[in-house]
C-alpha cells in the first residue's frame, strides 16, 4: 500500500497504540475518583499534560485536552464570541479556512455576529494590509489557520501575532492542525492566545487533540458539568487518549528535527515530476508546507482518478476529507481565483515522514497512466 492521504488522517504509530492500550487496561479509573487507582490515573494525565507543555514551551495549565481539531476550533471561536460579545461582535477570518472554522463563523452570523472573511491571493495567502484595515473597535477575535489543509499555503502568523499584540482587547486564534510537526510555530510571546491541534494528523489516535489557551484568556465553555480541564471541557477525561497524544507529540517533534530535509526532498521531487506531466496543473504555491501538494487535471472528475489509483493500492484524496463528499468545486481554490475547470478537478497528495522516494516514483507512474487512459 502507498498511502498519500496524510492530511486526511495518519496511520497511528505502534508505540502510540501500545501506550493507549496499556493505560486503558491498567489505569482505567476515573481520574476524579479519590481512591488510589483514581489518583494514579490522575497523575498519568498530569504527566501527559506536562510533557506536551514542555514540547510547546508553554505553561502546563495552558494545555487543555480535547477530542480534536473541530472541537478545538469551535471552542476557541464560540468561546471567545460568547464570552466577549458585550464588548464587540466582530470577528476576522479568511475565505479558505477549514470547515470547522468557516462554518462556525457562518453559524455565528445567525446569532448576530459580524464576520469579515479576508480574501487571499492566488497562493492562498491573506494581505497583512487588508487585515490591519479590517480591525475595528468592536473586533474581538482573529482566527487564522497556519497551514491550509488543501493547498499547503502558509499564512504569515508571526506578522499577524505582532498586529494582535497592538490590540490588547482582541484575541488571536490559530488553527495549527496541519502545521504541527511540519512547519514550526512559536506560541510563547507570539501574540497567539489560542491554538488548536489534532492527534490523528500526527500519527496519534482519532478523538484526541488539545488546545493551547493562554492563561490570560477567558472563554465561555461549550460543555458544562464536572469542571474538568479548567472548566473549559467538562466530562470524564480520556486519559489513555491523552497519554497516547503526548507520545505522538514527542515522536512528531523528533521527526520534525531529524526528517524535515527528507520530507522536503520528497515534496520537491513530486513537484518536479508533476511539472513535467501533461494535462496537470499545480495549485500549491512554491513556498508552502512540505507535506501537501494540490493539483488539477481539468476535464477529469477527481474521484475517477482516486478510484483508479485505489485499485492499485495507492491512496490520495480531493479537497478536505471533511468536505470531499459535498459539492464538486473546491471553495479554497475558488477563493484563490482559479477557474472552474481547475477548482472542480483538484486532487490532493499529502505526505508523511514515513513515505519514500520509491513510493512516489510508483505513484507518479500510475498517475500518468491513469491520466493517459482518461484524456
Amino acid at each position: 500500500m502507498i498511502y498519500l492521504d496524510n492530511s486526511a488522517t495518519t496511520k497511528p504509530y505502534p508505540s502510540v497504540l501500545a501506550s493507549f492500550q496499556q493505560v486503558a487496561e491498567k489505569y482505567f479509573a476515573n481520574p476524579s475518583s479519590i481512591h488510589s487507582l483514581g489518583g494514579e490515573t490522575e497523575r498519568l494525565l498530569t504527566k501527559a499534560r506536562e510533557q506536551i507543555s514542555q514540547i510547546l514551551q508553554v505553561h502546563q495549565e495552558e494545555v487543555i485536552f480535547t477530542s480534536g481539531g473541530t472541537e478545538g476550533n469551535n471552542l476557541a471561536i464560540k468561546g471567545i464570541a460568547l464570552q466577549h460579545q458585550n464588548r464587540g461582535k466582530h470577528l476576522i477570518t479568511s475565505q479558505i479556512e477549514h470547515p470547522s472554522v468557516f462554518d462556525t463563523c457562518k453559524n455565528l452570523e445567525q446569532l448576530g455576529f459580524d464576520i469579515t472573511y479576508l480574501p487571499v491571493n492566488q497562493d492562498g495567502v491573506i494581505s497583512i494590509d487588508e487585515l490591519k484595515q479590517s480591525i475595528r473597535p468592536d473586533t474581538i477575535l482573529i482566527s487564522m489557520m497556519h497551514v491550509n489543509n488543501e493547498l499547503g499555503s502558509i499564512q504569515p502568523i508571526e506578522e499577524i501575532g505582532k498586529i494582535a499584540k497592538k490590540h490588547p482587547k482582541l484575541f488571536f486564534h490559530v488553527d495549527d492542525v496541519q502545521g504541527l510537526g511540519k512547519v514550526p510555530l512559536q506560541l510563547t510571546d507570539s501574540g497567539i492566545d489560542l491554538c488548536t491541534f489534532s492527534g490523528h494528523k500526527i500519527h496519534g489516535l482519532k478523538g484526541t487533540g488539545l488546545m493551547y489557551i493562554n492563561k490570560r484568556t477567558k472563554l465561555f465553555p461549550l460543555l458544562h458539568g464536572g469542571n474538568q480541564e479548567k472548566s473549559y471541557r467538562s466530562g470524564t477525561e480520556n486519559v489513555a487518549g491523552s497519554v497516547s497524544l503526548a507520545r505522538a507529540f514527542r515522536l512528531m517533534k523528533e521527526n520534525e528535527h531529524t526528517k524535515q530535509t527528507h520530507l522536503r526532498s520528497l515534496h520537491d521531487y513530486l513537484r518536479q515530476q508533476l511539472e513535467e506531466m501533461s494535462h496537470v496543473y499545480i495549485n500549491t504555491p512554491i513556498h508552502s508546507a512540505p507535506h501537501i501538494m494540490n493539483i488539477s487535471v481539468p476535464g477529469i472528475k477527481p474521484e475517477i482518478i482516486i478510484h483508479m489509483l485505489a485499485e492499485k493500492d495507492v491512496y490520495i484524496s480531493t479537497k478536505s476529507a471533511c468536505s470531499s463528499k459535498e459539492m464538486d468545486e473546491s471553495r479554497v481554490l475558488a477563493a484563490c481565483g482559479y477557474p472552474f475547470d481547475r477548482t472542480s478537478s483538484a486532487l490532493r497528495i499529502s505526505l508523511s515522514y514515513d513515505n519514500t522516494l520509491e513510493e512516489l516514483e510508483v505513484f507518479v507512474k500510475l498517475l500518468q497512466q491513469a491520466i493517459h487512459q482518461l484524456i
